[in-house]
């Protein structure tokens, strides 16, 4: 996934929690808000220190990369996205991340129905 569809910035973040809307499941919590400055989308990604060691908050990450790069066709592109991971994501291998992922961002009606 290019850097430019990454947020980055403490104050973006802010931003989107305090004016966007908010969606969860068991695994995730997935905050939206419209952007109009930019023509795709942006993620970012909130991985707790509670939830392991570096090496498995960089594999959730990852996996929650890979989720949206695969999934980039069908996300709404005028919306910034965060995306806080909880416990349960831990236990979880790739395609029950996605699955899962997919799941939160349709109930937050971000993505087309596949």
């Amino acid at each position: 996934m290019k850097k430019s569809y990454r947020i980055k910035k403490n104050e973006d973040f802010q931003r989107i929690f305090k004016q966007g809307k908010s969606v969860a499941n068991r695994q995730f919590i997935i905050y939206k808000l419209e952007n109009e400055q930019i023509s795709h989308f942006r993620i970012g990604l909130s991985v707790s220190k509670k939830l392991g060691n570096a090496v498995t908050r960089n594999r959730i990450k990852r996996y929650i990369r890979q989720a949206f790069h695969e999934l980039e066709e069908e996300i709404d592109p005028k919306y910034d996205y965060i995306i806080i991971a909880r416990k349960p994501v831990v236990e979880m291998d790739y395609h029950t991340v996605k699955k899962s992922l997919i799941h939160c961002l349709k109930v937050a009606k971000a993505i087309r129905q596949l």
